[in-house]
């Protein structure tokens, strides 16, 4: 099992169980022709198509991870259906509804991770695949065997920044030393009445006003890392876009509705919020 430390884990089940392993020895760039999220692409593959990729990532750099690398994705068709057990990677990538558009720096900073996370995991050559089946990195319009109607994938731009950024990026990065893990830092603390005042009042505030944001922050980035709440919403501000998440997480900790069938409310407790610490690495205090 291979899964990237700076990604958000949003496993697709049955896949994830279900799916024969595979041996990664390439990396494939996609565009997904849609302007979504890595929890809007969650929801595509749960729900609508088994054509899934490992990696989503927004406009913004976010990234979710749905399938561990070692477990074969659907994309990128026979690049994960050879018969000695190799495979690629595959992470596609938030664009306009033309695959017109370039990368954002944000998205180039985050495959540039990306590539040096599954080069040095996976040992990915560092260089542009030669055939179909050659180890490397590559964009899906690269060959026939990687799409077998064809494909224009990832757009003209995001090929030419493939060849001109993209990859140079990797293969410099990963020449130089990995860095140190960060020394442990001291758990951080909110408070339990500080944040149910922040969901009581930061909806009625302007939007993105904030009650206590340093805090709200801390539990936002939480529920990010829990796969409940776009990154995008991660801001402070404990208003309606977080109000479901909670509701979800609160789910997760066995709480339902006073009434059959009813969803959690969405406003933390004790119990629910030092579960979300313990998980997440801060701590609750009253």
């Amino acid at each position: 099992m291979a899964w990237f430390k700076d990604a958000v884990r949003l496993e697709l089940l049955p896949e994830a169980h279900d799916q024969p392993t595979i041996r990664p020895t390439q990396m494939i760039f996609h565009s997904i022709v849609a302007p979504w999220d890595e929890h809007r692409l969650y929801a595509y593959w749960k729900n609508s198509t088994s054509l899934e990729s490992h990696f989503g990532v927004d406009f913004d750099g976010s990234l979710g991870q749905y399938l561990s690398t070692t477990t074969r994705a659907d994309a990128n068709y026979q690049a994960n259906r050879r018969a000695d057990g190799t495979g690629a990677i595959s992470a596609e990538t938030a664009s306009n509804t033309q695959a017109s558009d370039p990368w954002t720096d944000e998205q180039l900073e985050t495959l540039t991770d990306l590539g040096v996370w599954a080069h040095r995991t996976h040992a990915i050559p560092l260089k542009a695949c030669s055939s179909g089946s050659a180890g490397g990195f590559g964009i899906h319009r690269m060959f026939p065997q990687w799409s077998p109607s064809g494909t224009k994938c990832p757009g003209d731009k995001r090929a030419a920044q493939f060849r001109a950024e993209l990859l140079p990026a990797i293969v410099a990065r990963a020449g130089k030393p990995a860095a140190p893990a960060p020394a442990p830092s001291k758990r951080p603390v909110v408070s339990l009445a500080h944040i149910q005042a922040a969901q009581r009042r930061d909806p009625g505030l302007p939007q993105g006003g904030t009650t206590y944001r340093a805090e709200g922050l801390i539990v936002e980035t939480a529920l990010y890392k829990a796969g409940l709440l776009a990154k995008r919403w991660v801001d402070g501000s404990l208003g309606s876009r977080t109000r479901p998440a909670v509701s979800e997480w609160q789910e997760r900790c066995g709480f339902r509705g006073r009434k059959p069938g009813q969803a959690a409310d969405g406003y933390f407790g004790r119990e629910s919020l030092t579960r979300l610490g313990s998980a997440y690495g801060f701590t609750v205090k009253d």
